[in-house]
């Protein structure tokens, strides 16, 4: 399996979770009903925030390329926090999201190559609604911001898959590795599912 039949294997494998947290009802239950700027910036800044703590831990306790992917990563989420944080005027860190609790549970190199994928996948999505908000209330510089963000989160798909295909020796490592990709998506999928169900929305329906 290379690189792009991993990635292409996770896209595949969760195609109905990442599917509803690519719509509209994903940031709503991000922001727990709460539809305006302040709390859309909010949440987005509250995941690269958390991420960035995971990441940072990550890369501490990994070595070589998968220790680098993971230091650069959580740099990038700390600019993500930052520019989300500038968009508000004013943050202070909320709720550690669900998706990030779940990674703080993984181990194993192979495993979280394969969890950061998952998380990278679902936070390309959440990215692509924000830009959306922020096209509908006609502010294209936030707008421009936060689609800047989804280019950064293809670029973890790319090198993290890249460096599953060249460390897994077996198809158990590469199963360990879209097990851990698509539990991460789930993580956030459940989430996603529990608190629209708090909401009174209907979860299932992707539009």
């Amino acid at each position: 399996m290379d690189s792009q039949e991993f990635a292409e294997t996770v896209r595949e494998e969760s195609a109905t979770p990442l599917s509803r947290l690519g719509s509209s009802k994903a940031l709503y239950a991000d922001t727990e009903g709460e539809m305006d700027d302040d709390a859309v910036t909010g949440a987005a800044a509250d995941r690269a925030h958390f991420a960035a703590e995971r990441f940072d831990a990550w890369a501490d306790e990994e070595s070589g390329e998968a220790s680098e992917l993971f230091a650069d990563a959580a740099a990038t989420e700390r600019d993500h926090a930052e520019a989300a944080a500038d968009e508000r005027g004013e943050y202070d860190p909320g709720e550690e999201p669900a998706v990030a609790a779940h990674l703080e549970g993984v181990s194993g190199t192979t495993e979280r190559l394969g969890a950061f994928v998952g998380w990278a996948l679902a936070a390309g999505n959440n990215a692509d609604q924000v830009v959306g908000y922020f096209v509908g209330q006609a502010s294209p510089r936030t707008a421009s911001t936060f689609r800047a963000f989804g280019d950064d989160y293809d670029e973890y798909v790319e090198r993290a898959s890249d460096l599953i295909a060249d460390t897994c020796e077996s198809a158990d490592d590469r199963d360990d590795a879209v097990a851990a990709a698509t539990g991460a998506i789930e993580a956030d999928y459940e989430d996603y599912f529990e608190t629209l169900e708090e909401l009174g929305v209907n979860p299932k329906p992707v539009c």
